[in-house]
């Protein structure tokens, strides 16, 4: 088991958690009339019933902002105690600098360290495991925060039946603390596969295939996906890890109050979820009201599962993330009961940043 002890002999756990939605919804009705399909026919494939888009003025490290802002607060700190500062995302702002960067000079977080993590969906799991060991190797650890935040609407074909119906915008945020034991993170486990790389991407824009009237008259900016490919990877990975966690931790699912995944499609997700005997609440399923949102999507899960209660102090929990790239990973975290959860109003003012 990796070990979770900084220098000053505590373990590193979530100490504050905030979410954030933009207030557009974006119903089913609206999606299938696009798509020439009807709203049962979503409900029917994925489970879902709403999905929340930004604004045009709203970009990826708004919405972030927002979250962090509500984690910090719940964490009970100011954002100037905050030492890092990792976002996790698909969609950043621009291609440099760091998403992160906006981030921090938008909410005065002056004593951060701001870097990115791209993992697609896997995302704020492995920016965890970077503040997770930064903070342990800390002589006397302070604060990380650590967000997960998509804004996918910006980069959906609305004619594409397999993107369209699945992806929206979301962020959620965690502050990462030194924590009592036997709380926080153990057992980290992450891994990638990039023979798959080219099976859900944004291919136009990078210096592959960099902007031009051809990428854009191709869609190359939009979302592509295959999405057969993409389900046999999570009916393969994610049994897969939850046994894997649990062998290496001399573990049976009895000893797990919640497991903590990947929104990729509620639908298939409670299907798994019977397969492994993961009844009740203890596979936290929150796509349905909010649909994929990538990066966004564990950490959301987390939150909501604390904020009613499925997760409560003492209990153990299997996080477990899967996503484009491939990507993979799991966790064990032992929930202190110590943070609030704070969902920042939609309306919530945010300081202007001059931008260059």
């Amino acid at each position: 088991m990796t070990s979770a002890t900084p220098a000053d002999g505590r373990p590193i756990g979530i100490t504050g958690m905030g979410t954030y939605l933009p207030t557009r919804i974006r119903t089913n009705e609206e999606v299938a009339a696009a798509l020439g399909v009807t709203p049962e026919w979503i409900v029917e494939r994925t489970g879902i019933r709403k999905r929340h888009m930004a604004a045009p003025d709203e970009a990826a490290s708004d919405l972030a902002a927002h979250a962090v802002k509500s984690a910090v607060a719940a964490a009970n700190i100011d954002i100037t105690d905050l030492d890092l500062l990792v976002c996790a995302t698909s969609t950043p702002d621009e291609l440099g600098p760091s998403t992160a960067c906006r981030i921090q000079a938008r909410l005065g977080a002056r004593h951060a360290v701001a870097l990115d993590v791209s993992a697609a969906c896997s995302g704020w799991l492995f920016a965890a495991k970077v503040a997770h060991d930064w903070l342990r190797q800390e002589r006397h650890p302070g604060h990380a925060a650590v967000v997960g935040v998509e804004a996918y609407t910006k980069f959906l074909d609305p004619g594409d039946r397999g993107t369209s119906v699945l992806f929206a915008d979301g962020a959620a945020a965690a502050v990462l603390s030194p924590v009592a034991p036997p709380g926080g993170f153990t057992d980290f486990r992450l891994g990638s596969d990039g023979v798959l790389a080219d099976r859900v991407l944004i291919p136009g824009g990078g210096s592959r295939r960099p902007a031009s009237a051809q990428t854009l008259g191709q869609g190359g900016h939009y979302i592509h996906m295959d999405g057969r490919v993409v389900s046999r990877f999570i009916r393969e990975w994610f049994p897969r890890l939850v046994q894997e966690a649990l062998t290496r931790n001399r573990l049976t699912l009895d000893d797990i109050d919640c497991v903590i995944t990947h929104q990729p499609n509620p639908l298939l997700l409670r299907g798994l979820g019977e397969e492994l005997g993961l009844g009740g609440d203890r596979l936290v399923i929150v796509g349905d009201e909010v649909g994929n949102i990538g990066a966004a999507s564990t950490p959301y899960a987390l939150a909501s599962a604390a904020a009613r209660g499925a997760l409560r102090p003492g209990h153990r929990a299997l996080v477990v993330v899967f996503g484009a790239g491939m990507t993979w990973g799991s966790a064990l975290l032992r929930w202190t009961g110590a943070p609030t959860i704070r969902v920042a109003p939609a309306t919530a003012p945010l300081p202007e940043v001059a931008r260059t």
